[in-house]
């Protein structure tokens, strides 16, 4: 029956069947096969959202939309030129820098990525950067904006793994921090093979003016995530203090947000979300499925009869992360792969919190792999330059990211194995 299930949904795949209801459809077919009673499917698909964490989602969703709409994401441009614009290449550093600010605000990489192209391509084409390797480095940046927190795939992660989120988010910022540097390098060392020009010279007066007019936007994060980790307030909680502070910055104190804008930007969320939460629907059935028929369990025997040496495994579901994430977005890649390969890595001791690590940065990186590449297609919109020009132009950047993900993998200081 196994075959049966993961047949059709490839099948339906191939066919151009939406991700939520291929997995749905090949999972339901295969449940009457077996002679289950259907009624499962309906108490599994509410059990499967029935989470108080899942309620961050659409507001996260909401918070990084209107931040990202409003003129919050031109001003930490600004504010991160004035830092380090006067470099060689300064404004390539800037586009990594503005990508891990506004990751600290939207949880999405689209997000992140449309929130600094738009604000950023017009200058580096009128200075003179190659557009197509600067729209792949704003791309490559984005995928930063679902690891450094808040972040929706970890918040998705945690409730399948039923792992605490707050954990999760405070140990996803030495990743991101990680993959910004490793592109900052990259960045860098391309600007001084191209003798790209310097910026702005260094001014105190306007890294001060910068910080002043990007401050409102820069106390999001501070206030989302020091009010988790100091316990005021739950993460579920944080993401609705998100909303609301981002709708007194966007209405009454940048005031670059109308009414109207405001509501398009509801129904937009609202949207998103119901796409979301379909799919962890569907997967909370096919979750079911698989473990009522001891599928993890078998696949973990499997893998683990290949080889003892748990770096040799590690190496093996990384490829398997890397492989789905070309072919699957993100979240539908989470909620199918999370209940296959968590029992796998928790017989080999690995922490599960540091697997979530894992896994959101390595399905990060299908963010720009295409053919789901959703940075992609966004850095393509927003420079109007053809996808297979900044495909070709993302290669070293994402390589650079591959490196991020071996190192969280196996550099002790991300680890969380026993014994290790």
């Amino acid at each position: 029956m196994t075959m049966l299930l993961f047949g059709l949904f490839f099948l339906f795949m191939l066919m151009g069947v939406p991700i939520a209801f291929a997995i749905g459809a090949s999972t339901l077919y295969a449940l009457y096969q077996s002679g289950v009673p259907l009624m499962v499917v309906t108490q599994q698909m509410f059990q499967g959202i029935n989470s108080f964490a899942l309620v961050a989602i659409p507001m996260f969703i909401l918070a990084g939309d209107l931040m990202a709409q409003g003129k919050v994401s031109e001003r930490l441009v600004s504010f991160a030129d004035s830092l380090v614009g006067f470099m060689r290449g300064g404004l390539s550093i800037v586009s990594v820098m503005a990508g891990m600010f506004f990751a600290a605000i939207s949880g999405s990489g689209a997000a992140t990525t449309a929130a600094v192209g738009s604000s950023l391509v017009p200058e580096l084409k009128r200075k003179g950067y190659d557009p197509a390797s600067a729209a792949s480095l704003i791309a490559a940046s984005g995928t930063i904006g679902v690891v450094i927190p808040p972040s929706v795939p970890m918040i998705i992660y945690a409730v399948i793994a039923q792992q605490s989120v707050s954990k999760l988010f405070l140990s996803g910022f030495l990743p991101g921090l990680a993959m910004g540097l490793g592109l900052m390098a990259i960045a860098i060392t391309q600007a001084y093979k191209r003798q790209y020009p310097k910026g702005t010279p260094l001014s105190i007066t306007t890294i001060l003016r910068t910080f002043k007019a990007a401050s409102w936007g820069l106390m999001t994060p501070v206030i989302i995530l020091g009010g988790i980790f100091t316990g005021i307030f739950t993460p579920s909680e944080a993401a609705v203090v998100a909303v609301n502070y981002a709708l007194l910055v966007s209405l009454f104190i940048y005031r670059d947000l109308t009414l109207p804008q405001v509501y398009r930007l509801l129904i937009r969320s609202a949207m998103t979300t119901a796409v979301i939460m379909l799919v962890i629907a569907m997967s909370a059935v096919l979750s079911w499925t698989l473990s009522s028929w001891q599928v993890p369990g078998a696949i973990a025997q499997s893998v683990l009869s290949l080889s003892t040496n748990p770096l040799i495994i590690m190496l093996l579901v990384v490829a398997v992360i890397l492989l789905t994430g070309v072919f699957i977005e993100t979240a539908s890649a989470l909620i199918i792969l999370t209940p296959v390969l968590l029992p796998l890595v928790l017989q080999l001791g690995i922490d599960p919190i540091h697997f979530g690590l894992i896994i959101v940065v390595g399905l990060s990186i299908g963010m720009i792999t295409p053919p789901v590449a959703i940075n992609l297609y966004v850095a393509s919109s927003v420079t109007q330059l053809p996808l297979e020009r900044i495909t070709r132009a993302i290669v070293p950047y994402m390589l650079g990211l591959i490196g991020v993900l071996l190192l969280v993998v196996y550099v002790p200081i991300f680890m969380g194995w026993s014994g290790h």
